[in-house]
């Protein structure tokens, strides 16, 4: 990217468990404190889980009641996301549409919660109690396209569906149409509403989820060693992404550069990641690559930190491949313990913070890090953080099916 237009984040919005907008999500960072509750959404009681990162969203401060009424609770997030972000940077809805702006949205799973609790009413009541726009929700690319519908997006609209890294590849495909020259203003980010019974239910059959129920606020606990697998959450993030020439030339507040990116699949299994962590490097080494780094330059990374068993010292493991003898001069948090997993807008979550830690010149802590394992053998944050300026971090996202991304951010 380094040879092409230069990639800057002017705008954030966000809806989290730990805050909404730009403000209340960086005061829930440095607030330190988990969101994690029992869920109160459904009776969760059949579940080994029943814990999850819930959000009190109202949808009337973001969108007219016919727009709640069309909308389902994944594209409710997108558009008010959307809404905060522009509003963030500074720019109409209607600026960005003459500028041939689009959006790119990741989800991991859409408006299938949606879907669940149409076919619930369909087996209690029958087909004529079902929603009418239920076809048209359930689908992955409605929150992107509803968002288009209603801020007069006409630019690039795709949604990526890559499970957990949905979110942070759809900021890097947005981020590689800017560096190419193709549009100046991109929307990107992730959208994620996961809490209905069957689809929360079904994380629990594959056992992936923490039951530390007890003790909900300490359950998702990246790098403890008594850590027990991840915990669910909802959300959204969505940032403004434009060309260093546009932003400038308008005056905006830059956050920080989208500098580079990278991809890569494992290849190996459907839930565990590659043992040895190496395509997961790979997407690391390629994102520091294509910013034109070396891995010495790399101050911080911002990890997926899932906080399950399998995941955290791999990651640990591919960031000492990527890294070399530098890892042990890296800082590294994951901020899960605190918002817990919003499955394919947790990527996207995490880049918000990430462009804020660089802007701000605070390093998020790991929450609920008491005994870090010693399998996971870097400089993890403890909790509080770490007041640091820096100058280059990565921010990684890892999926199912084996997927890995990894975008590298420069202080501006």
């Amino acid at each position: 990217m380094t040879d092409r237009q230069r990639v800057a984040i002017t705008g954030i919005g966000a809806v989290t468990p730990i805050g909404t907008g730009v403000e209340e999500l960086w005061a829930g960072v440095r607030r330190g404190e988990s969101a994690i509750r029992r869920i109160e959404r459904f009776d969760a009681s059949p579940f080994p889980s029943q814990i999850a990162g819930e959000i009190a969203f109202d949808p009337a401060c973001f969108m007219s009641p016919k727009q709640t009424r069309r909308l389902d609770r994944f594209s409710q997030f997108a558009l008010a996301c959307a809404q905060m972000a522009l509003a963030d940077a500074n720019l109409t809805a209607s600026e960005a549409a003459n500028e041939g702006a689009g959006i790119y949205v990741g989800s991991a799973l859409g408006g299938v919660a949606f879907g669940e609790e149409q076919h619930t009413a369909y087996i209690r009541e029958g087909a004529r109690h079902v929603n009418p726009l239920l076809a048209l929700a359930v689908f992955g690319g409605a929150a992107s396209s509803n968002v288009t519908i209603e801020l007069g997006l006409t630019g690039p609209s795709l949604a990526y569906s890559n499970s957990c890294a949905s979110g942070l590849i759809a900021i890097g495909e947005a981020a590689r149409l800017i560096a190419d020259g193709r549009v100046p203003v991109m929307l990107a980010g992730g959208a994620e509403a996961p809490l209905a019974p069957l689809t929360f239910g079904a994380f629990t059959m594959i056992r992936v989820l923490s039951t530390r129920n007890d003790d909900p606020a300490t359950a998702s606990r990246p790098f403890d060693e008594g850590r027990d697998g991840f915990v669910i959450a909802e959300g959204g993030a969505i940032l403004v992404l434009e060309s260093f020439e546009h932003a400038r030339a308008r005056g905006a507040r830059i956050y920080a550069e989208i500098a580079g990116y990278g991809t890569t699949s494992d290849a190996f299994h459907m839930t565990a990641p590659h043992p040895e962590g190496i395509h997961a490097a790979r997407a690391m080494s390629e994102a520091i690559a294509s910013a034109g780094l070396c891995p010495k330059q790399i101050d911080y990374v911002n990890a997926h930190g899932s906080s399950t068993v399998l995941n955290d010292p791999t990651e640990c493991k591919a960031i000492r491949i990527a890294l070399g003898d530098h890892a042990d001069a890296v800082a590294v948090s994951g901020t899960k313990g605190l918002h817990g997993h919003a499955l394919g807008a947790t990527g996207a979550m995490e880049a918000a913070i990430s462009a804020l830690a660089l802007s701000r010149g605070h390093l998020p802590g790991t929450a609920n890090l008491v005994h870090q394992d010693p399998a996971c053998d870097l400089d993890v944050i403890p909790p509080g953080g770490r007041e640091r300026q820096v100058e280059h971090l990565l921010c990684n996202a890892f999926g199912f099916g084996g997927t890995n991304a990894s975008i590298a951010m420069n202080a501006v």
